[in-house]
C-alpha cells in the first residue's frame, strides 16, 4: 500500500469512471438493438480466447442503477460511458430506435439525480453490421453516416450530457480491428488501412458540427497515447522511432489540431478530398487523452513489412496484460503534447487509465488488489507531476468501473475497481475502491491547489 500521503489536486479536478457499452450492457437484441462487428467478431469460432461473447457481459442494461449506486459510493463527479451505435441506430441509417435512446435517457437522469457529470462516448467500436458489409470504415460514407447518428443522439440528450466524446482509440480501432485483424472486423491490411484513420477522423469532424448544433456542451476526441521509447542508437533506429510516433500518436493528433497529417510519411493520402483537413480540424474543447504504457522501439530487422520493430520494454512491473506500468510515461507523455502542440493543445482529460491483475475474492469474500492501489497512486502522481509541469490536466478517469469483457480476450482480464461474477452478476468492490473513494473524499475536502 503506498505510504506517501498523494499530493492535492486543483479544485474541480474531474474524478471519473470509464466502460463501453459492448463490454458491459449485454441485453444483444433486446429491446430493437441491432447487430454490430463484435457480435459478429466474437460469435465467429476462434477469435475470442476464452470463446465468450458479450451478449450478457455485466448484465448493465438491466442492472444500470446498482451500477450507479457504485458510483455514488465511489463519489465520483463524471461516468464516461459509451453509447452503443446499433442500440440507437440499429442498421446504422435511417431513424433512431426509441427504445435504445430510452435507456441512455434514463442512465444520464439516474447519474444527474447522484450529481455525476454523464461523458458520452459517441464510438467505442462497436460499428452497426449493416454499415460493415457496405465497407464499413473504409467507405467515406460511414463518415456520414456517424454524423447522422451523432445528430439523432445529441438530439435526445444534447440538454444533458456534460462532455460529448466522438471517437474512442481511433488508433486502435484501426490498428487492431483492420491493420492486423486481432479485433473487429478482423481485417488484415496493415498500412492499407490508411482510409479508415481518414473516415474516422472525417466523421469525427462531422459530428462535432453535428453535436454544437444540438448541445452546447464541451467536445472531445478520446485518443490512445504510448511514448515511444528509443531501444537501440543508430540512426536507423531513430528512424523508426519517428515512423511509430507518427503512426501511433501523431496520425490522429496533427489533423485534429489543423497541422495536416504527419509528413515524410507513406501514408496513402489518396482518399483525402479537398476540404476534409478543414472538416477534422473542427476546434475540440478537450483532448482525452487514453494511456496504458510507452512502447519500446527500434529498427526492423531485414524484410519486415513495417518499418519499425517492436520489443519488449525492460525495467518494470507488468500487469497481467503483460504491459509495464511505466507511470512516467504518463508524465513524459503529457509534457510531450504539451512541447509539440503548444498553444494548439486544448485542455487534457486522462479519458483511460487503468490495468489488469487476476483479482479474485478472498476467503473472506474481501477482493484484494494492492497492485491495481500502486498502479493508480503511481499515476495519479504522474498527473499531479505534470500539473505541476504546466501540462492543463482537468481530470482523470479510471479504466475501469467493472470487470467486463476484455475485447479479444473474453472474460480473461480485470480491469475493474469492482469485481463481478459473470456467473451470479454479484459486483463486490475490490481494495482499490475503497482506496480511490478515500483519496476523491480527501481531495474534495483539500484546498485548491
Amino acid at each position: 500500500m503506498p505510504t506517501e500521503p498523494m499530493p492535492d489536486f486543483p479544485a474541480g479536478f474531474r474524478w471519473g469512471v470509464s466502460t463501453s457499452a459492448y463490454q458491459i450492457e449485454g441485453a444483444v437484441g433486446v429491446d430493437g438493438r441491432g447487430s454490430s462487428i463484435w457480435d459478429t467478431f466474437a460469435h465467429s469460432p476462434g477469435r475470442i480466447v476464452d470463446g465468450s461473447t458479450g451478449d450478457v457481459a455485466c448484465d448493465h442494461y438491466h442492472r444500470h442503477a446498482e451500477d450507479v449506486d457504485l458510483m455514488a459510493g465511489l463519489g465520483v463527479c463524471a461516468y464516461r460511458f459509451s453509447i452503443a451505435w446499433p442500440r440507437v441506430q440499429p442498421g446504422g441509417t435511417g431513424a433512431a430506435n426509441p427504445a435504445g435512446l430510452d435507456f441512455y435517457d434514463r442512465l444520464v437522469d439516474d447519474l444527474l439525480a447522484r450529481d455525476i457529470d454523464p461523458v458520452a462516448t459517441l464510438f467505442h467500436w462497436d460499428l452497426p453490421q449493416p454499415l460493415e458489409d457496405a465497407g464499413g470504415w473504409l467507405n467515406r460514407d460511414t463518415a456520414h453516416r456517424f454524423a447522422e447518428y451523432a445528430d439523432l443522439t445529441a438530439a435526445r440528450l444534447g440538454d444533458r450530457v456534460k462532455l460529448w466524446i466522438t471517437l474512442n482509440e481511433p488508433f486502435v480501432h484501426m490498428s487492431l480491428g483492420h491493420g492486423m485483424g486481432v479485433h473487429a472486423p478482423g481485417r488484415m491490411l496493415l498500412f492499407d488501412a490508411f482510409p479508415v484513420a481518414h473516415h474516422q477522423l472525417l466523421g469525427h469532424g462531422l459530428a462535432v458540427g453535428a453535436l454544437r448544433a444540438r448541445s452546447t456542451s464541451p467536445v472531445a476526441i478520446a485518443n490512445n497515447y504510448s511514448p515511444v521509447r528509443l531501444a537501440g542508437d543508430t540512426d536507423a533506429d531513430r528512424a523508426a522511432a519517428a515512423a511509430y510516433e507518427a503512426l501511433h500518436n501523431r496520425l490522429f493528433t496533427d489533423p485534429l489540431l489543423g497541422r495536416g497529417y504527419p509528413a515524410g510519411q507513406d501514408f496513402d493520402a489518396g482518399v483525402v478530398r479537398d476540404g476534409d483537413l478543414a472538416v477534422i480540424a473542427a476546434p475540440i474543447d478537450v483532448l482525452g487523452v487514453n494511456y496504458y504504457n510507452p512502447t519500446a522501439v527500434r529498427a526492423p530487422e531485414e524484410g519486415s513489412p513495417l518499418p519499425f520493430d517492436l520489443v519488449p520494454l525492460d525495467g518494470y512491473p507488468r500487469t497481467a496484460f503483460d504491459w509495464p506500468v511505466a507511470p512516467d510515461g504518463l508524465r513524459d507523455l503529457l509534457g510531450w503534447l504539451r512541447d509539440t502542440y503548444r498553444d494548439d493543445l486544448p485542455p487534457i482529460e486522462i479519458t483511460e487509465g487503468g490495468c489488469a491483475y487476476d483479482d479474485a475474492p478472498d476467503g473472506t469474500g474481501r477482493v484484494p488488489d494492492p497492485e491495481r492501489i500502486a498502479y493508480l497512486d503511481g499515476h495519479l502522481r504522474a498527473v499531479r507531476a505534470a500539473l505541476d509541469d504546466g501540462v492543463d490536466v482537468r481530470g482523470y478517469f479510471v479504466w475501469s468501473l467493472l470487470d467486463n469483457w476484455e475485447w479479444a480476450e473474453g472474460f480473461t482480464k480485470r480491469f475493474g475497481l469492482v469485481h463481478v461474477d459473470f456467473d451470479t452478476q454479484v459486483r463486490t468492490p475490490k481494495s482499490s475502491y475503497a482506496w480511490l473513494r478515500d483519496l476523491i473524499a480527501a481531495s474534495r475536502r483539500a484546498p485548491a491547489a
